[in-house]
């Protein structure tokens, strides 16, 4: 249970506090409370120090001792600001403007100076909503000072929200004309290509895409054969767009200013042009296309045997998607459907494979809808068709590459791979941009062959570069730390979750530990808690210029090799691996006049800016995340804006100070039960159990209880969605 500061005398910190040696850590703000995250441990920060502190900032904090030996931090100085801008409601404040920020993790209000003219200037009025750029940060007597650089609209324009939240992360739509013109010049010339002694032509090799229903780029395919003795031969082919992209070129500057495509609810932010994305480097059928090839052959438990990395020329037979993937292997009898049972299957209707909503890599926005099972299986036909007209069986090449991903899902599982299980909520638009549905996307068959194949193909490159000690972007996840460990295994033990055995395990960190607290949980009402609470307790994994090694994964080196359409530093490591492998083929020399950016001396050499490549590109990877799940979080409250009152069933979430989150049973979406919401009594928030007791009642709200809510109120430019409580149900056990 929280209780409250009782410091006197303008202390800092609790009363009688000790003070303890001070740490560097990060800020993360949450609506009602504040923590800084350091290499030690987490630490929550007294409310004094928020206001001076902003989401992400970097601090030096004193951490203090009060009763009961909680440890909390209290900011000492600002190191690094991470918010330069922020996006924000106007409003007249006397001879000052007042701008109240969207974002409710940002806790204090900024103000307009009389001298600045930028509101009559950008002709704004009060309640316009307007990007601003800070010009004095607050401190703990002070307020924040901004000046409008931008009016973005008023509150009732439907695409208001999505254009806050690229406001708010510095998100631009659009690419330079520069880098567009350059990409306009480029060629797909194979025979060309061929003249360089590293590429293979493998066009006469069976490979095939599988996707997203929806997809509009193809960045990798996979083969798959069995070997004779039992185990397979695995290709992993992407798109080779380093190709195109040389260093410093126009395009490459804006590829890696932006780190990252970012896919928000209702648009694609590219990182490259679409010239790229969805011509040159879009692995379509039957078109020639450059690419990576990653060869491994593993044996028949899917043990890597040997591995072999290579340009190459390739041609793609089949485009699939993942629910004709997941008919296929589910039903080996949906290949033979006939015309009349095609018909007769569309017209009884019903969805495909929540697989066909996952997450798209396309690069432009486009219409989703339900597809019918009848359609599902056309798609899987044809798909079965163009295998047949090249001499292949495509059901049986899909259940090798399945057993191989089982084969590969049970080697992880015994070094200590952690696979959580996350289902996301993805809001389905119709052509004006408005949701029409709300769907969960889950793991299936056809999700979990492609990602094993690419966890794979990482792993191989990664180990190659860091046996040869090259510096590259590699993919660092860290170990948790103690004090994350110990209050999550306390709250699942609390919760009944997990014995005291596996709790041990948890805190001192044994990712098996982890691995089997979710798989104890799988099936049960407490496994979407399990995953949560062991989710959170992680660290974020990171983009190093040297191998740390994946935690999650229980891989001693990882990188992102899969993705150079979307992620920049897939494309560090394809131009380092290119480099390893002409040293090793061709020699020193030939290998330096092919990249000399990777050996030379200067400012701008990769070997030198590497390391800041890899800071850039983990923090807009932390943006683009939280502006995609901060934009569905808009288009949720959008469709629930029209059904005010209506009630729902669903199931207590997570608990929190502000009250009890309920994830709804018929779509998966996510509001808030505030504490008003909940009755009319006070109610305790108890932080180690995760539940909520009424005062008055005894009443508990936890984790897992089943409920009845009602659609309160929504907020839709800060993606809100409140409920009132109905009914309660004893939590699940």
């Amino acid at each position: 249970m929280g209780r409250r500061n009782h410091s006197r005398g303008g202390r800092r910190g609790p009363a009688r506090s000790r003070r303890l040696p001070g740490l560097t850590g990060t800020v993360r703000v949450y609506d009602a409370r504040a923590e800084v995250e350091t290499a030690e441990g987490v630490y929550r920060l007294g409310s004094r120090s928020m206001r001076e502190v902003m989401p992400g900032d970097r601090v030096y904090v004193s951490l203090h001792r009060g009763r009961g030996g909680q440890r909390r931090a209290v900011v000492e100085h600002v190191i690094e600001r991470a918010t330069a801008a922020l996006v924000g409601t106007f409003e007249p404040a006397g001879p000052l403007g007042a701008i109240r920020p969207l974002d409710t993790r940002i806790k204090q209000d900024f103000f307009v100076l009389p001298s600045d003219d930028s509101p009559n200037r950008l002709k704004v009025q009060p309640g316009d909503i307007v990007a601003a750029r800070i010009v004095e940060y607050p401190s703990r007597t002070e307020s924040g000072v901004v000046t409008i650089e931008r009016r973005i609209g008023d509150a009732h324009e439907p695409s208001l929200g999505i254009e806050c939240i690229m406001a708010r992360y510095g998100l631009t739509d659009g690419y330079p004309c520069a880098a567009i013109e350059e990409a306009e010049d480029l060629r797909v010339d194979v025979d060309e290509a061929l003249k360089d002694p590293l590429r293979r032509d493998i066009r006469d090799r069976f490979l095939l895409t599988i996707d997203p229903v929806d997809a509009r780029d193809f960045d990798d395919a996979i083969s798959v054969t069995r070997t004779v003795r039992g185990g397979w031969m695995l290709g992993v082919h992407i798109a080779d767009v380093s190709h195109y992209v040389s260093w410093e070129s126009a395009i490459d500057l804006e590829a890696r200013r932006r780190s990252t495509s970012v896919y928000l609810a209702d648009r694609v932010l590219p990182m490259l042009p679409e010239r790229l994305c969805n011509d040159l480097c879009s692995l379509r059928p039957d078109e020639d296309r450059l690419a990576f090839t990653v060869d491994i052959e593993l044996d028949a438990k899917g043990r890597v045997r040997a591995y072999e990395a290579y340009p190459s020329v390739i041609r793609s037979r089949v485009r699939m998607d993942y629910g004709a993937a997941d008919a296929l292997l589910e039903d080996a009898a949906a290949a033979d459907v006939s015309t009349e049972g095609i018909a007769a299957s569309d017209s009884r209707g019903g969805n495909s494979s929540a697989a066909d909503h996952a997450a798209s890599q396309s690069t432009a926005p486009h219409p989703e809808s339900s597809p019918t099972a009848g359609a599902t299986l056309q798609r899987a036909r044809a798909a079965v068709e163009a295998a047949q007209a090249c001499g292949v069986d495509l059901v049986a090449f899909l259940k090798n590459a399945d057993a191989l991903a089982q084969a590969r899902r049970e080697i992880r599982r015994k070094r200590g791979s952690i696979d959580f299980d996350t289902p996301e909520v993805h809001v389905l638009l119709d052509e004006e941009g408005l949701p029409v549905d709300i769907v969960t996307r889950e793991r299936s068959a056809a999700t979990s062959l492609v990602e094993e194949a690419m966890l794979l193909a990482n792993e191989c490159v990664a180990e190659f570069l860091s046996d040869r000690g090259l510096s590259a972007a590699y993919r660092v996840h860290e170990e948790p730390s103690p004090d994350t460990l110990a209050a999550a295994a306390k709250t699942l033990v609390e919760l009944g979750a997990i014995d005291g055995g596996l709790a041990v395990g948890i805190m001192a960190g044994e990712p098996r530990a982890m691995a089997a607290a979710i798989a104890d949980a799988h099936g049960t009402p407490l496994a979407p808690l399990v995953n949560a609470l062991l989710l959170r307790a992680q660290q974020r994994a990171t983009y190093r210029s040297e191998n740390g090694g994946h935690y999650a994964l229980g891989a001693r080196a990882y990188c992102h090799f899969t993705s150079p359409i979307r992620r920049y530093p897939d494309l560090v490591v394809h131009r380092v691996l290119k480099w390893a492998l002409a040293k090793r083929e061709l020699g020193k020399r030939e290998a330096a006049l092919r990249a000399p950016e990777l050996i030379g001396k200067g400012p701008q050499a990769l070997t030198q800016i590497c390391p800041q490549i890899c800071r850039q590109a983990s923090a807009n990877e932390r943006d683009a995340d939280a502006a995609a799940m901060a934009s569905q979080k808009v288009k949720v409250a959008q469709y629930f804006a029209g059904r005010i009152g209506e009630r729902f069933t669903g199931a207590v979430s997570w608990i929190s100070d502000m009250g009890a989150f309920v994830r709804l049973d018929e779509t998966g979406a996510e509001g808030l039960i505030r504490m008003a919401a909940l009755g009319n009594e006070w109610w305790d928030y108890d932080d180690i159990r995760l539940r909520l007791v009424g005062e008055s009642t005894g009443t508990v709200v936890e984790l897992g209880a089943r409920v009845i809510v009602e659609v309160a109120s929504v907020n839709v430019l800060r993606g809100h969605l409140d409920f009132k409580l109905i009914h309660l149900e004893e939590a699940a056990r």
